[in-house]
């Protein structure tokens, strides 16, 4: 009896040590809060604009929550009490997404997890939001330090779902498409450099001397052909929109999709 009272105790201290670790709700709402200081001033600006918009269009609420560190605990965990505790989405509707990234460090690896409200779940499933979403649109660019870049077409994708611009199968198709694009870019640019450079190369010294700028242009276009892109617009989120009012009270389901790096 004694052994599990002091196991209750114990998780009942780890569960408030665990909150502890979990921000407070921002004053005055913000969909962008860079507690990492991973973003400039006018990315920030930026993103804020263009979710503070997609909210007051859809009422759907994307919250970005960049953390210096998890304290240990796990991602999933963290971002879902974090979705719970600032109840980002509509009471009722539970249409609310978090997106929480950490940053990478000398010790730790870099984290991103994606927390899906109830009420969006069976447009953003958890396999898509990993697969693609994580694995395809963010942690490439978080890669080349672009975090930045990776919030931006994370975010992006996840409204377009959310609005139902296009399905999850549809969106996963068109991921597939791109990375079938880029290999067989990649094997068209293998062969061009070690076989057809060579022989135009050849060819060429019988006419003059000097090397050719052939190799660096065909590079480059090859480059930017396998490069991982979303292609597309932000539609109808490309401007501004009114303050932020708040978040309305969502729940989510426990689930999403995250990555590391």
């Amino acid at each position: 009896m004694k052994k599990l009272i002091v196991s209750i105790v114990a998780l009942f201290l780890a569960v408030a040590i665990f909150a502890q670790d979990i921000p407070e709700r921002p004053n005055p709402p913000r969909m962008v809060n860079d507690l990492a200081n991973v973003l400039s001033t006018e990315q920030v600006q930026q993103l804020e604009a263009e979710l503070v918009q997609f909210n007051n269009t859809t009422s759907t609420q994307i919250a970005v929550v960049t953390v210096p560190t998890l304290n240990g605990n796990d991602p999933s965990d963290f971002a879902v009490k974090l979705h719970e505790k600032w109840g980002v989405g509509q009471q009722g509707k539970n249409n609310g997404i978090v997106v929480l990234f950490k940053p990478k460090t000398g010790t730790e690896k870099g984290q991103v997890f994606i927390s899906v409200g109830y009420g969006l779940e069976g447009v953003i499933p958890d396999a898509i939001a990993h697969r693609d979403v994580v694995d395809f649109e963010m942690i490439p660019r978080f890669k080349q330090n672009d975090v930045f870049g990776g919030l931006y077409y994370g975010t992006r994708v996840l409204m377009e779902l959310a609005s139902g611009e296009y399905t999850a199968d549809e969106y996963h198709q068109s991921v597939n498409d791109k990375q079938g694009d880029g290999l067989f870019g990649g094997i068209l640019f293998f062969l061009i450099l070690f076989i057809v450079v060579p022989i135009l190369r050849g060819r060429s010294k019988r006419y003059y001397s000097g090397g050719s700028s052939l190799p660096f242009w065909l590079a480059m276009g090859m480059m930017g052909a396998g490069r991982n892109s979303h292609s597309g617009s932000w539609g109808n989120f490309s401007s501004g929109g009114g303050g932020f009012g708040g978040f309305g009270g969502g729940m989510t389901g426990g689930g999403g999709a995250g990555g590391s790096w």
